[in-house]
């Protein structure tokens, strides 16, 4: 009964990527594997507990938007949902050294396109060519399909910083149990989950929140009308949202009855499939579609992030440059039980990356932690909007729930006025929150519990 749980493990593991022998996979079995957890033990047996997620596994293709998928997932064999793997291989990122001549670097992919693409015998058939530029304050980038010489070309070259290989983001497990509890806690100092939510009167109006996720069901009635899904950057599906990742979310930032800011306006931002799948530089071009979107409106914005994974140099700049254009980010910080510094956007040096709590205010087993980590959030069993009808709804689990309070929050604060920049809106954040209510920190985890008075 043991083994089978193991070779599912690894089949979960060959099929996100990056692994291509036994070796490789028994490497991965052992080093992601749940250490010292195990009594009882007899002679040399190594105290390894199989752990079912690999996803931060260096060299491989795989990020999650940050909903619950624990070790309890495999030993009690909790029904989890399976996503689509994209296929990324030869997809990189080529990003630009600040202060470049970009003209200069357009005429070299350009002479050097034709030149690949002329010998593609060479190339096993495969075509070079770029589908998409980036261009957002500091953060100047392509997005591509590359042959190995023109990659090895491209890192030797003056004016390129790095190229940096795609990545996946995929949807992981949802847990189902008991009722919400967050909007309750984020609002009284003592915890006590059967008082009313209150919140001041101008609740979130006047600010946009851009989720940047799998889209939103804007016909949920509990987003009372204020949701939009202007933008896809997935191709080939509709762009409703067909996962329900991204409508919980946008429930809990601004929903009527499962909101906390329940006047701000949603705009959805589609970088997933309904399979929870979608490219590194598809999310990077939802976040620099937001930072241009915010500059044209003049509209004060936050923009959620569920979604995390491997350390990602071009999203970590990309999200960076984005909150230099105005747009208060914020992020979840990582359902691996580690270090939140390991994971992008949560490592991003400014964004604001949230940690979960339970219902217990003790700090969820699942969440990421540490110094990248700056306020923590209600994240189990939280109840939100869904797909499948205009009044669905499902209680789930992650960072990806606890981070959305914190979004909400930030728009009931700009709401009110007296904040201008992302900074101003971190600033409060923290200073407002409850202090040294939460138990079962790790690391330096600050032990601040977002609140949603500003005054």
């Amino acid at each position: 009964m043991a083994s089978p749980h193991v070779a599912g493990v690894a089949a979960l593991y060959l099929s996100q990527g990056g692994l291509n022998t036994p070796a490789e996979v028994y490497t991965a079995l052992q080093s992601k594997a749940t250490k010292d957890a195990i009594t009882g033990l007899k002679g040399t047996t190594p105290n390894l507990l199989v752990f079912n997620s690999n996803h931060v596994y260096y060299n491989m293709v795989g990020f999650r938007t940050l909903t619950f998928g624990s070790l309890v997932a495999i030993l009690l064999t909790a029904q989890l949902t399976e996503a689509q793997i994209v296929d990324v291989s030869n997809k990189y990122i080529v990003k630009i050294k600040e202060g470049a001549d970009s003209n200069k670097v357009d005429q070299f992919l350009k002479t050097k396109l034709d030149q690949y693409n002329r010998g593609r015998s060479g190339n096993n058939g495969l075509k070079n060519e770029l589908k998409s530029k980036f261009s957002l304050e500091s953060f100047n980038a392509y997005a591509g399909t590359l042959s190995q010489g023109l990659v090895s070309e491209l890192k030797a070259h003056g004016d390129v910083e790095y190229v940096e290989a795609e990545q996946v983001f995929t949807i992981s497990g949802v847990q189902t149990n008991p009722p919400s509890w967050g909007l309750p806690r984020i609002s009284q100092r003592a915890r006590d989950t059967s008082a009313p939510y209150n919140y001041p009167d101008s609740a979130g109006e006047g600010v946009d929140v851009y989720i940047i996720d799998t889209g939103i069901n804007v016909k949920h009635t509990d987003l009372g009308g204020r949701a939009t899904l202007p933008v896809s950057f997935i191709t080939g599906e509709a762009t409703d949202d067909l996962n329900g990742h991204g409508t919980h979310v946008s429930g809990t930032v601004g929903g009527n009855t499962y909101g906390v800011a329940k006047k701000a306006k949603l705009i959805g931002v589609k970088v997933l499939s309904g399979s929870g799948s979608g490219t590194t530089s598809g999310v990077i071009s939802g976040v620099n579609w937001v930072a241009e979107q915010a500059k044209k409106s003049g509209r004060k914005s936050v923009a959620n992030m569920s979604l995390g994974g491997g350390n990602s140099e071009a999203l970590k700049q990309a999200v960076n440059a984005a909150v230099q254009a105005g747009v208060t980010f914020i992020v979840a910080a990582g359902n691996e039980s580690q270090d939140a510094c390991n994971v992008s956007p949560a490592n991003a040096a400014q964004a604001f990356a949230v940690g979960a709590t339970t219902i217990s205010d003790t700090l969820a087993s699942f969440s990421n932690y540490g110094k990248c980590v700056k306020i923590l959030a209600p994240g189990q069993d939280i109840t939100s909007a869904w797909i499948g009808g205009t009044n669905a709804s499902k209680k789930i689990s992650g960072t990806s729930m606890a981070s959305p309070h914190v979004a909400g929050v930030a728009a009931l604060y700009l709401s009110q006025g007296g904040l201008n920049t992302p900074a101003e809106v971190y600033t409060a954040l923290q200073s407002k929150a409850t202090k040294d209510a939460i138990t079962g920190l790790k690391g330096t985890t600050p032990n601040l519990l977002v609140f949603n008075s500003n005054q």
